[in-house]
């Protein structure tokens, strides 16, 4: 028997909120001006990941070892780029992904929780969340207990003890809002990362949206266990799963 979908878990930049490469071009400026080595395959293969995360793990490429010196680059060049990504979510626009607003609308008609799980730190999460109006009912710990907020839950990779590919922040969504098994949830994001976190996290649907920032040749190989040409479509995709 399958087991019905009491939550899905969304990924935020290129998922549910649009992003035209800036995370990217973040990166790019954050490693030019602090002399980390990064391709930019690799640079676009690290979107998902926690972002401090990120500069730790090829700065100890690049160095060879963890020691001050690693320490100290990995400061630098994650301070260089919060300071140009906040900057940019504090005066760009920000929008929804088309059919994320209707998606969410029907995920509450059916009773089915939100958690939206990130890579970002929780300041600059705040930043998007706050200008999209997003944060709107939720509480101090970022759950919805006044029952009025446009989603259940906000995580960021700096709450929990590893970002993606692990499913920690899938995890703690399912403790914040009372779901009890994995069965039950549904992932969805854009990149190989947020697929391999579904998929370590044993949920009912690991999913991938093929219009994010990634191109579908990339996110294939990662065996998503469906594919959305849009957000929109997981609203007949979830149809159709209730009449399984």
């Amino acid at each position: 028997m399958i087991n019905p979908i009491e939550l899905v878990a969304f990924d935020m930049a290129g998922t549910t909120v649009r992003d035209e490469h800036e995370v990217e071009t973040c990166f790019r400026e954050a490693a030019l001006c602090t002399g980390l080595e990064m391709t930019e395959e690799e640079i676009l293969a690290v979107q998902g990941w926690g972002k401090r995360f990120v500069f730790e793990t090829y700065w100890e490429r690049q160095l060879g070892e963890r020691n001050d010196v690693w320490q100290n680059n990995v400061d630098r060049s994650f301070n260089a780029f919060t300071e140009v990504l906040e900057n940019h979510y504090l005066s760009q626009q920000i929008v929804p992904t088309d059919g994320a607003l209707e998606v969410f609308a029907f995920l509450r008609e059916n009773g089915v929780k939100i958690a939206l799980t990130t890579g970002f730190y929780r300041k600059v999460s705040d930043i998007i969340l706050d200008r999209l109006g997003w944060l709107d009912g939720l509480d101090d710990q970022y759950l919805n207990t006044s029952g009025n907020a446009l989603i259940d839950c906000s995580i960021t990779s700096d709450q929990v003890a590893h970002g993606r590919p692990a499913p920690d922040m899938i995890f703690k969504a399912m403790a914040m809002l009372n779901v009890s098994s994995a069965t039950s949830v549904i992932a969805v994001g854009d990149t190989p990362s947020d697929i391999q976190a579904g998929k370590n996290g044993g949920v009912a649907y690991s999913l991938c949206v093929a219009n994010g920032t990634h191109p579908l040749e990339l996110l294939l190989p990662h065996q998503p266990d469906g594919v959305l040409l849009s957000l929109k479509e997981l609203i007949p995709f979830f149809k159709d799963f209730m009449y399984k």
